[in-house]
């Protein structure tokens, strides 16, 4: 055991309580210099690296918020609207607290889209950080299934429909799907059993694995170091004394008060919205929600919120048509491979029969199945997003200038899918739909390809900065 450290002569009480508290407790002051005093982060952080703080913040205002609002909720179908309408008029600053929670939901994903957004401009996913990444992406859809789930509680009308929708897309996979709907479900209609599963999973089960997942992201990146503007490795240049990093800041207290300024700018923001638009003309809280969930009586129009719309008007863009092009570039991808790769005739023979073999699934399963693979497909893609990026430079910065541009127009065609996943389907709308989609797919499977292509800046061997 290590020897008790002494307050010096005439420490003040709070030196006297450090100490004491540091003899009985070492691994909370090791932990705390390793992660914060003593963790040296790039110098030249900008306002995009403020959405990770933010996202711990709302993090702890969803569960804050969330303890309060199960305090007076009740998980039965046939007093759970009740329960919320009574927390909005007659629990003390109830409303307050509903829609802090309910607000701070879309709050999350604009948060967490644009940390996501950061991480992809900077190449904040290359070596050596791929697990943060992944750690980053499993975080995603944690909170896509927490949010899903929640959503269900109010049990208003849209809530109800949403998920009868969502839940009834499982029965298209094949063989099991029928079966798996049901599990989910609880019943053979969204009822009381889906609700009181959807509330244990929403209050219990998937925020220990968000917080879990959160405590990994955070500690694989405190140990291999944070990516910066640059994309310039920090560690390269140390202190031949201290071997602390030249153009590296210690956390606490730099970045501590540094984040201070984005947390100020959100509250503000946050509030301005809770007070005077907390329903975002019902694009954070669908005015139909407002109605208690009725089976016999169908919206005229059923959509998910805003933050999972890109993904389900990819669903429904697939369509017989959308298939056919699927068939198509399969087809034209195992033709270019067999005439170009350097392959033997074995491999050349294991290509054509691996694309006959797709060609027929896609054939032979209808297409509604293949919306939901898309679905799923469109997160699952960034997974391995570390190893399809080839680039040699991390940041868009020192990448061709033409990237930016591809950059900009992956980022539009994302919020055009957004939108048209709110709307109604529509000729035209299913049209463009289809059309974003390949590019988004295209988008990450080209990009072994389209990443290598240009001029590329020369990277500077340390991090550019001006003092501000």
């Amino acid at each position: 055991m290590a020897e008790f450290k002494e307050a010096p002569a005439g420490a003040s009480v709070m030196t006297q309580a450090t100490v004491w508290l540091e003899n009985r407790f070492p691994t909370a002051f090791t932990e705390y210099k390793k992660h914060m005093s003593e963790y040296y982060a790039p110098k030249n952080f900008n306002v995009w690296y403020f959405f990770g703080s933010l996202a711990m913040l709302v993090l702890v205002i969803q569960i804050v918020t969330g303890i309060f609002l199960v305090m007076h909720y009740k998980p039965d179908a046939a007093k759970a609207f009740e329960s919320v309408e009574y927390i909005m008029r007659d629990v003390p600053w109830g409303w307050l607290i509903r829609y802090m929670h309910s607000t701070g939901a879309s709050a999350f994903f604009i948060v967490v889209y644009l940390h996501m957004w950061r991480g992809l401009i900077y190449g904040s996913y290359q070596k050596p950080r791929e697990l943060v990444w992944i750690f980053g992406v499993a975080i995603f859809l944690c909170l896509m299934a927490e949010a899903f789930m929640g959503y269900l509680l109010p049990w208003g009308q849209m809530s109800y429909w949403g998920a009868q929708v969502i839940i009834n897309l499982f029965a298209a996979i094949p063989f099991i799907g029928p079966d798996l709907s049901l599990l989910i479900r609880g019943d053979y209609v969204v009822g009381d059993a889906t609700l009181n599963r959807f509330f244990a999973f929403h209050v219990i089960a998937v925020p220990l694995v968000l917080i879990g997942l959160v405590v990994a992201h955070l500690l694989t990146l405190h140990d291999v170091g944070s990516n910066n503007p640059d994309g310039v490795d920090i560690k390269k240049h140390k202190d031949p004394k201290t071997g602390i990093p030249l153009d590296g800041v210690a956390f606490h207290p730099y970045y501590t008060v540094h984040d201070l300024i984005g947390v100020g700018v959100f509250l503000v923001i946050f509030a301005a919205i809770l007070f005077f638009a907390p329903e975002m003309g019902g694009y954070f809280l669908e005015y139909n929600n407002f109605i208690p969930a009725d089976p016999l009586k169908t919206p005229a129009h059923i959509a998910p919120v805003w933050y999972f719309t890109p993904f389900y008007s990819m669903l429904r863009a697939v369509t017989d048509q959308m298939v056919n092009v699927f068939v198509a570039i399969v087809a034209i991808a195992a033709v270019l491979t067999v005439l170009r790769a350097k392959l033997s005739g074995v491999g050349k023979v294991a290509v054509l029969v691996a694309a006959l073999v797709v060609i027929a699934l896609l054939k032979v399963f209808d297409a509604k199945f293949w919306g939901v693979v898309v679905m799923g497909v469109a997160v699952m893609v960034l997974f391995p997003l570390p190893w399809l990026d080839k680039s040699p430079v991390r940041s868009i910065r020192y990448r061709p200038g033409w990237n930016k541009w591809l950059y900009a127009i992956f980022i539009v065609n994302f919020l055009v899918l957004g939108y048209l996943g709110i709307k109604p389907p529509s000729e035209i709308g299913t049209i463009v739909s289809q059309v974003g989609t390949l590019f988004y797919f295209g988008f990450f499977l080209l990009m072994p390809w389209w990443s290598r292509i240009g001029t590329f800046k020369p990277v500077p061997e340390r991090v550019n900065f001006h003092p501000h």
